[in-house]
């Protein structure tokens, strides 16, 4: 296997990057752009659902420790003044645009986060979570490949 393809992989799944780090690292490191869309799209597509077994598995357990609770008391303060007015206004539409935004903190991380603190539907979290995933590894994997291709042009 190449290494490259395993680290475009592990990038795209990491909360430190997800698809914005991990293709863009495939297509510079000589992937073929659909391979590395491929595998950071699949990597990143399986955020909602791991964190979302996480989140259900420990949030209960893990509440009745004072730091922890700290801790997510702000992260849920923080979430509500910041997109969290337009996640809950707009509800799949605006956690679908909050992901699909290639920007830092905006990935399916956060989303899945937003989507339980709001307490968005399952089935309607995965579905807009997806949707943006979808739309920003595109975006990424087409400027980094054409961005690629203009700069060997030079």
């Amino acid at each position: 296997m190449n290494i490259h393809l395993l680290y475009t992989f592990l990038f795209s799944i990491s909360p430190f990057g997800e698809g914005r780090v991990g293709i863009p690292y495939g297509i510079l490191n000589d992937i073929n752009p659909a391979l590395a869309l491929s595998v950071g799209l699949a990597a990143n597509l399986l955020v909602y659902p791991l964190l979302m077994l996480l989140i259900n598995t420990f949030n209960a357990r893990l509440w009745k420790y004072r730091p922890y609770k700290i801790q997510s008391i702000k992260l849920v303060r923080r979430a509500q003044k910041g997109a969290g007015a337009s996640i809950q206004k707009y509800g799949f539409w605006g956690l679908m645009i909050f992901v699909m935004i290639p920007l830092p903190f905006t990935g399916a991380y956060m989303g899945t986060i937003a989507a339980y603190i709001f307490k968005i539907r399952k089935r309607e979290a995965f579905l807009a979570i997806s949707l943006g995933v979808i739309v920003a590894c595109t975006i990424i994997t087409l400027s980094t490949h054409f961005g690629k291709m203009g700069v060997q042009a030079l």
